[in-house]
């Protein structure tokens, strides 16, 4: 049975995460803030220097790192302890300071990139060529030198910074109407009580077995954004006219390119993938018919799309054995890798258990200088244990990306952020499958599998589909009102459900919902991300130690590299579209085994 907590201070301690590693006591977190804010005078001060030589620019450089890499930490540890708590006005406060100094810091070195660029282009070749230490920044200069077209006299960049905070309006606006000012109605449960819809339930409610449930709370859901339709829409318009007010400002042809251009991936590759997806609807369908056959529906609705089509089972999963079977399935990855999965557990990185107060979710956290920490609320079931697997993969980049690269990239991008978790949750995948003898079991995992396909490489695709369809609508003049944003929507529905799915009329608004497409042009690397994912862990199994290396080497790269560059190297070209037929394969294989196993 699963134990549950009543305090804190009741859990084991190795259930908990060692944050004492990071500062033995509050009093050791002061002294540091105030030793920080100290040496903040310092960086300003280093205002209009680091023209003068390449040793001037190292200077401020290596000043910049070695400040941020301890405000990080100090930020981290505020952050996390915060979350253990989120009822604690101490560790609030903490937070709030760090923050706030995070803030002032960033501006004190604001000047850096604009100085830079104000050098001549040949002066800092000169630079990188006779200053020793100086070429450990050439690719963050090369980065930054992509960007020269775009920049603006310092007249007009002030006036653009300056309007930096006006244009996070229409954001604040969706985000203030979504999650205060939207009141959902009550909806009957289950047992015929009437219960009060949230954001939370809603999705425990569109999962529920009793179809007249679920068809409540989907137009319940809908319905009460319907009534903000017109509102919503004038607030996603002004942010995508915010988006064509910069893109025009910097030179760029569309907001698509400026979007994409911040990690110098090529336009083509978001092409690539609505083609590469949009041929393989076919298996989607395949899968929809599936699910209409498994419900004993005579129609498919919009509202029926998320309910599990095998019946959930029930069987507990404890920590201990959530920690070794992710382990065992894990062993392809190799023995170096193992090793520091296994340190994960025995030098506590994870905070495991709910308590009163905690953050919910999960996360993989932790600074440069830290353990890559992780915050759990483990519910002993099998969601749980692919949760965990997920976020050991996070961490185990971040790790080997820490400790094999200098501060300024020791980190990775968003393009590749998915890439390792997803690869972990594959390879548990496959394990289960091969060791996992009842049907029931199996079948459930093989929906666990084919649910992740569906509504990251497909749902997320549509997407980047009606993201891209809406800002080439505005950069064409086009007026986004909420019946062409809604029209546009229904039309994208039918093309990747309306084979086998009721495209209900309600399903025409739910564009409203999704804080997403505030973003702009992000939600298309979840679909990259769990394409590359995939094709590396099939590599992994069928070549082995190769695939293994090239792998690890992509963990210990960070950002110092494209990522583009970076996937390449590891064994997937993300310009071409053989990385998404291959997650779409094994959807294929998986949704075969499932159509066997039914029978």
């Amino acid at each position: 049975m699963l134990q549950t907590w009543k305090k804190r201070s009741d859990i084991p301690k190795e259930y908990t995460w060692d944050l004492e590693s990071i500062f033995a006591t509050d009093e050791a977190w002061e002294r540091e803030y105030q030793e920080l804010q100290g040496l903040l005078p310092g960086l300003e001060a280093l205002k209009g220097t680091l023209a003068q030589s390449g040793e001037a620019l190292l200077t401020v450089l290596r000043r910049r790192d070695e400040f941020f890499e301890r405000l990080e930490t100090l930020l981290v540890y505020a952050s996390m302890r915060k979350d253990e708590d989120t009822s604690n006005s101490h560790y609030q406060g903490m937070y709030d300071r760090a923050l706030q100094l995070y803030v002032r810091a960033s501006t004190a070195i604001s000047f850096i990139e604009p100085e830079i660029l104000a050098v001549p282009q040949e002066k800092l070749e000169r630079y990188l060529r006779e200053t020793p230490g100086l070429s450990l920044y050439e690719h963050q200069l090369h980065d930054l030198n992509r960007q020269r077209p775009h920049i603006r006299s310092a007249e007009v960049e002030a006036v653009l910074a300056a309007a930096g905070e006006m244009a996070e309006t229409p954001d604040a606006i969706f985000t203030m109407i979504d999650n205060a000012d939207l009141h959902l109605p009550t909806i009957r449960n289950e047992q015929g009580e009437e219960v009060e819809l949230t954001k939370g339930n809603y999705l425990v409610f569109i999962r529920s077995t009793d179809r007249r449930v679920r068809k409540e709370a989907f137009e319940a859901l809908h319905g009460t954004f319907l009534k903000q339709r017109n509102t919503i829409a004038a607030t996603l318009a002004g942010h995508i006219k915010t988006d064509m007010f910069y893109t025009r400002q910097r030179g760029y042809r569309s907001g698509r390119e400026r979007a994409l251009a911040r990690y110098n991936i090529p336009e083509s590759v978001y092409d690539m993938l609505i083609e590469t997806v949009s041929e393989e609807l076919p298996l989607l369908h395949r899968y929809l018919r599936l699910r209409k056959r498994m419900l004993q529906l005579d129609e498919l609705h919009m509202y029926d799309l998320y309910v599990p089509i095998v019946k959930e089972t029930l069987q507990e999963i404890s920590y201990e054995q959530a920690r070794d079977t992710i382990t065992t399935a894990l062993a392809p990855l190799g023995e170096e890798y193992v090793s520091v999965l296994k340190q994960a557990f025995s030098e506590r990185w994870i905070d495991v258990f709910e308590t009163p107060g905690k953050r919910g979710g999960a996360y993989s956290g932790g600074a440069y200088r830290t353990r890559p920490f992780i915050l759990l609320n483990f519910q002993g079931n099998r969601d749980s244990m692919y949760t965990l697997a997920h976020e050991l993969g996070h961490s185990l980049h971040s790790y080997y990306t820490r400790r094999h690269q200098p501060f300024v990239y020791g980190d990775y991008t968003i393009f590749v952020a998915e890439v390792a978790s997803t690869l972990n949750e594959t390879l548990l995948t496959e394990y289960l499958l091969k060791t996992t003898e009842s049907r029931e079991e199996r079948l459930a995992i093989l929906n666990h599998s084919l649910e992740d396909f569906r509504g990251t490489l497909y749902r997320q695709t549509m997407f980047a589909e009606f993201e891209h369809q809406i800002h080439q609508l505005a950069e064409q003049g086009e007026p986004l009102t909420a019946d062409t944003l809604s029209r546009l929507y229904h039309r994208l529905n039918e093309k990747y459900y309306g084979a086998e799915v009721v495209i209900d009329d309600l399903i025409d608004i739910e564009w409203a919902r999704i804080p997403h497409f505030y973003y702009n042009f992000y939600v298309y690397q979840y679909a990259t991300g769990i394409s590359a994912a995939c094709a590396l862990a099939q590599q992994i199994l069928e070549q082995g130690a190769p695939a293994v290396e090239r792998y690890l080497q992509f963990l210990r790269s960070g950002s110092s590299d494209y990522s583009i560059e970076l996937l390449r190297r590891a064994g997937v070209d993300m310009t071409t579209p053989k990385p998404v037929r291959q997650a779409l394969r094994l959807f294929e294989t998986h949704l075969t085994q499932m159509e066997e196993l039914i029978g």
